[in-house]
């Protein structure tokens, strides 16, 4: 497949909606979990950065101990439960000429609520990008979906909170936190 992953250091609009809308093609596979796709709860679900966290594995931070404590008290949203690809982002992307032409890397592919993927890649234009980011890549989901994504607010927290606690610079650790600080404010 003809492309690259490396997203450029200001993309498109175009391009993030073009980003939702990939994802939203891999929802519209509605699926029971079986033993070659389990449930996903989470995205990246081989960790469970929070988890470890509550466990004192890890340090924490009173931002994420709180968005831990906020996503703990609600049930898990359900329904629906489709085909997610498990680990969203840019790197995972195949694009060429603005649009994505595939998604690559499926070894945590799985079944369970689509805002496992939305949120993991609105989190991740988040923090690579800006704040307006976020809001293009659920567009172009929910326009290639035809539908209203649900719960929007947890998958984005439910998504922070399966980081490290420190990211990989102190500038993208305060951009996730500033996605973070939002998803709460809206919990």
């Amino acid at each position: 497949m003809p492309g690259t992953s490396t997203w450029p250091d200001a993309p498109s609009t175009e391009l993030l909606l073009a980003a939702g809308a990939a994802i939203a093609r891999v929802h519209a596979v509605t699926l029971d979990p079986q033993p070659q796709l389990p449930f996903r709860p989470r995205p990246i679900a081989v960790d469970d950065f929070a988890r470890d966290r509550r466990a004192g594995k890890m340090p924490t931070t009173a931002l994420l101990q709180l968005a831990d404590e906020r996503v703990q008290a609600i049930k898990a949203p359900d329904l629906p439960v489709v085909f997610v690809h498990g680990d969203v982002w840019p790197g995972n992307t195949v694009i060429g000429g603005g649009a994505v032409r595939g998604l690559i890397d499926w070894k945590t592919a799985g079944v369970g609520n689509p805002g496992v993927d939305l949120g993991e890649l609105r989190k991740q234009v988040a923090i690579r990008y800006d704040d307006d980011a976020p809001g293009h890549v659920l567009e172009g989901w929910e326009r290639a979906g035809g539908t209203l994504a649900g719960d929007i607010a947890y998958w984005d927290a439910v998504a922070v909170l399966n980081t490290p606690t420190e990211e990989y610079s102190p500038y993208a650790t305060f951009r996730r936190d500033h996605f973070l600080r939002a998803a709460i404010a809206r919990l």
